[in-house]
């Protein structure tokens, strides 16, 4: 059964490495015990610092309910210190920047207790009323039972989406909106507004109108929550 909170319910999108626009975005929201935080995964890789990422997110769940979910990223980086993937395969998608991060040249020199926070990360969550996983959906399949593939990889595409059988409405990072502005279907929230490559890192306030979203410089702005029909 989902966990019943008091709090605020945060989705926090893909933060590749942006740790100036997380600190930011964190002593905005500045979530507490009774709040929930979920990452919807990619806080990994192409950005500048993915070690202050972790570091970041392993002191905030320390004092709020922290929820982290899988991304294709961190797949990538696991399997490669696993002996999975290949290197090369992982570091043309933006893991050489992780590597840099952390001064070593294989992501099994990452520090022990930041491999293990990554392999605790969840593919899917439910809670508040909301689905949530990290690239898409299918809609007639639970989240338990969806394919890895499409939860961590898959692209979303507004034109195909539909309301998921549930009712309830899925927050999706993975796609992004270059626009900075997030994509609100109403029945698809897509939050991945590109704070990597220029835009903003954006935590939604689920269940309410809240969008706080930050940028790599440390600006911080805030906008309405608007569905688009």
């Amino acid at each position: 059964m989902p966990r019943k909170t008091t709090g605020h319910l945060f989705a926090v999108g893909d933060i590749h490495g942006c740790a100036q626009a997380l600190q930011t975005l964190l002593e905005n929201l500045n979530p507490g015990p009774a709040d929930t935080v979920v990452v919807l995964g990619d806080m990994v890789d192409r950005g500048p610092d993915s070690a202050e990422v972790l570091r970041q997110l392993l002191r905030l769940g320390e004092r709020t309910r922290l929820v982290t979910l899988l991304g294709n990223h961190e797949e990538m980086l696991l399997q490669v210190a696993d002996g999975w993937l290949s290197l090369d395969a992982w570091t043309r998608h933006g893991g050489d920047k992780t590597l840099e991060s952390y001064g070593v040249d294989h992501p099994s020199r990452i520090p022990a207790e930041h491999l293990e926070f990554l392999r605790a990360a969840k593919t899917s969550h439910e809670q508040g009323g909301h689905l949530f996983a990290h690239a898409c959906y299918l809609p007639r399949w639970p989240l338990a039972y969806t394919p890895r593939d499409v939860l961590l990889w898959q692209s979303a595409d507004p034109g195909d989406l539909k309301p998921h059988s549930s009712g309830q409405p899925v927050v999706l990072g993975h796609t992004p909106q270059p626009d900075g502005d997030i994509l609100d279907l109403g029945y698809a929230v897509l939050i991945d507004t590109d704070c990597w490559a220029g835009g903003w890192l954006t935590a939604l306030e689920v269940g309410g109108d809240r969008v706080v979203q930050a940028n790599r410089k440390g600006r911080v702005r805030r906008r309405a929550r608007y569905v688009r029909v």
